[in-house]
């Protein structure tokens, strides 16, 4: 099954750093733009959200930029580890210039993974500072990270899932602008490669007999199954897509929607009451020509439905 090349720090700007903590099977994923921040979008399609310093990206608020996004383990516990990632960024002197302070703008993100490992042991600042700190190019996929304790397939009962994890990818189109993504796939549905449309996870019988959910959603299911209906919020699939060219707050918000599109391809069913889905965008802005917006767009969902299966063939490894 085709693992796909490139990763988010393909993109001008873009740092990558992690930490886990992998007994507790909980981490965090820090991903961090250029010092003067980057033009900054979110979209929120899960019904059962964590999210921390969203309303400052909607388009018509002041603030333009982000200095750091953070994707986190440990639910709603998780967004703790953004204070650390502010210490970190505060202390480099990198944040929106207040004349007494440099506050630093860190939106974050959380997914459910309290019952895989302890659920006492959520993410903190300490961590989060571990992972700003570690923060360089390149991006370890799979069971690391805010991945630590992903799973998916977690709609049949009686049935195990499999293990998630995070995975990124990226692309350069022909006009010079690179367009990468990460994602933390924790989904309560199945995974799909882009490319072939094979089931690539799914949930197992105790006898290692994989049932996927379609089958069980639409009656076609070729052993008797009964549906399970986790807990609100407790999946979620969590990311960030980013480019180099520079984009205004509309457009950049604009491809954080559209990067959905990917995460829909590759996960069935997508953006349920169970998840909390939410995807950011960062443009870095290097790239200062006219772009295809278009064109952009269908990279930038093309990114992320890699990112995601790359999350899952790295964790299979």
């Amino acid at each position: 099954m085709q693992i796909y090349s490139g990763d988010i720090t393909m993109v001008h700007g873009i740092r990558v750093g992690q930490a886990q903590n992998e007994g507790a099977r909980t981490g965090v994923t820090v991903v961090l733009g250029p010092r003067e921040g980057a033009m900054a979008g979110v979209s929120v399609r899960g019904a059962a959200p964590g999210t921390r310093e969203t309303d400052v990206l909607k388009p018509g608020n002041l603030v333009e930029v982000a200095h750091a996004v953070v994707l986190t383990g440990g639910s709603s516990f998780g967004l703790a580890a953004a204070d650390g990632v502010m210490r970190y960024l505060a202390q480099a002197e990198v944040g929106v210039d207040m004349g007494i302070a440099r506050v630093p703008i860190v939106p974050a993100a959380v997914l459910f993974d309290l019952a895989v490992g302890e659920p006492t042991a959520a993410p903190d600042a300490a961590m989060g500072r571990a992972a700003a700190t570690a923060a360089a190019k390149g991006v370890q996929q799979g069971p690391y990270g805010a991945g630590c304790g992903c799973t998916v397939g977690k709609l049949v009962q009686n049935a195990l899932p499999r293990r998630g994890g995070i995975g990124s990818a990226a692309m350069t189109l022909p006009e010079g602008i690179t367009v990468g993504a990460i994602v933390a796939v924790n989904a309560v549905g199945d995974i799909y490669h882009p490319q072939t449309g094979q089931c690539i996870a799914s949930a197992r019988m105790p006898d290692g007999t994989p049932v996927m959910a379609d089958g069980l959603l639409y009656g076609t299911s070729p052993i008797p199954v009964q549906m399970r209906i986790p807990a609100p919020g407790s999946n979620t699939t969590i990311g960030v897509v980013a480019v180099d060219c520079k984009l205004t707050k509309d457009e950049a918000t604009r491809l954080a929607d559209v990067a959905h599109d990917g995460l829909a391809r590759t996960i069935r069913p997508c953006h349920t009451q169970m998840d909390g889905d939410t995807l950011f965008s960062m443009a870095t802005g290097r790239v200062m020509r006219d772009i295809n917006f278009v064109k952009l767009c269908a990279a930038a969902q093309e990114v992320t439905a890699r990112a995601v299966a790359n999350a899952i063939l790295h964790t299979s490894q």
